[in-house]
């Protein structure tokens, strides 16, 4: 077990899959007390055994929930912002209805829970604030990602503004921003995917051959960068957009 983390406390979001359980991993393997969270608790088993301090339900899209939460927690030392979701299709395909969710779920939610943490943050003298945004927005157009990529967009723009707020208090924010990365999200996608295109391998080939890599991410090499962000190591580092893949944005 690594020591980067140690004396620091973790709340993370979305730890029931992916990158967001990858990272509650990581944080706790480097010595912090993490507090992983998801909406559906099942997800979360396993955790403690990897050294999670506690695993506890939440929805982020619920204002009071996540409040009631910084009221237990707060102050933390590194709040990692990993829940969202991922639609598709164009603009001429979106409801109101998937653009407000959309919305709520993959930048609404960091605002709650940034606004939320923040306070115990300052008042501690320092934080660390990781939000997970993508190579998809304004990196990169990609297409039939429409809602996703203004999301994700909006993501870097909520980064960047609570970066330059509260530079000079102790605050670092940064955006994380995968690639294609192997998650039980993705294999969702492309078993949806297979149905058009004539088989599941058909569709995973072509996620994979759009990485210029030609190979997926995995969620422990995005877990990686958030380590680095969380720690002292960063100390310097506020308001970036980090890439972690594998060349999808040249």
């Amino acid at each position: 077990m690594g020591k980067r983390l140690e004396g620091k406390t973790a709340f993370c979001t979305a730890s029931g899959a992916g990158i967001g359980r990858a990272t509650a991993i990581a944080f706790a393997r480097e010595g912090a007390r993490v507090i992983a969270t998801d909406i559906d608790p099942k997800k979360l088993e396993g955790l403690e055994k990897e050294g999670v301090a506690e695993c506890l339900q939440l929805d982020v899209r619920d204002t009071a929930a996540v409040e009631a939460m910084a009221k237990q927690f707060s102050p933390v030392d590194i709040l990692f912002n990993a829940a969202g979701f991922v639609h598709h299709n164009t603009v001429l395909d979106c409801t109101d209805e998937e653009w407000d969710f959309a919305f709520d779920l993959n930048v609404r939610s960091m605002h709650r829970t940034i606004k939320a943490f923040l306070p115990g943050m300052l008042e501690k003298g320092g934080g660390s604030i990781i939000n997970v945004a993508s190579g998809a927005g304004s990196i990169r157009g990609v297409p039939n990602r429409y809602v996703y990529g203004a999301t994700k967009a909006a993501v870097i723009g909520l980064t960047k503004s609570v970066a330059v707020d509260f530079i000079r208090k102790g605050i670092r924010c940064n955006a994380i921003c995968p690639g294609t990365i192997q998650s039980p999200s993705l294999e969702e996608r492309i078993a949806a995917l297979g149905k058009q295109v004539g088989g599941v391998e058909k569709a995973r080939q072509m996620f994979i051959d759009r990485q210029p890599m030609g190979r997926l991410g995995t969620p422990e090499e995005v877990a990686a960068l958030a380590v680095y962000l969380a720690s002292d190591e960063s100390a310097f580092t506020t308001g970036t957009t980090m890439l972690v893949d594998g060349g999808f944005a040249l």
